[in-house]
């Protein structure tokens, strides 16, 4: 899948890195990615939330899209600009739908697990989106202070 249109960047301007199926791994690409983000200018919160969504989508990608098989891979990639912090998280897996995760704010689901990373990714970031079979989510945050 390529960036999603109304996303403003350019798919060729993306970086893409390819990280084996550990969560150790994927300390430098995020580091490198925020540190592109204080030198563009991002206020320390918007670098938290941005710092988490990102934390959550690969999370979901090692642990249930490739079920911690360390024979699979994690697809990154990124893009970031004073306007704006586009990256993608793509896993080997099946894929899932999201609209199938129940609500972890229903009283029903208040004690379990699930759905928690989908909710904060959705509430931290601008636009949220995956791809048809729902092994790739692609993350927008959009920088209100501007660079």
């Amino acid at each position: 899948m390529k960036v999603p249109a109304d996303f403003g960047v350019d798919d060729a301007a993306l970086i893409s890195i390819t990280i084996p199926n550990d969560l150790r791994c994927v300390k430098e690409p995020e580091a490198r990615i925020m540190e592109e983000l204080k030198r563009c200018g991002y206020q320390d919160d918007a670098i938290f939330a941005i710092k988490l969504a990102f934390e959550e989508a690969v999370t979901n990608a090692i642990k249930h899209g490739n079920c911690n098989d360390r024979s699979k891979k994690v697809y990154l990639r990124y893009y970031v600009d004073p306007q704006r912090v586009v990256f993608m998280v793509r896993d080997e897996g099946r894929g899932f739908r999201p609209d199938q995760v129940p609500d972890p704010t229903a009283d029903e689901n208040l004690e379990r697990p699930c759905g928690r990373g989908l909710m904060l990714m959705q509430s931290y970031m601008t636009k949220v989106r995956y791809s048809p079979v729902g092994n790739e989510v692609w993350l927008l945050k959009e920088n209100v202070s501007g660079g």
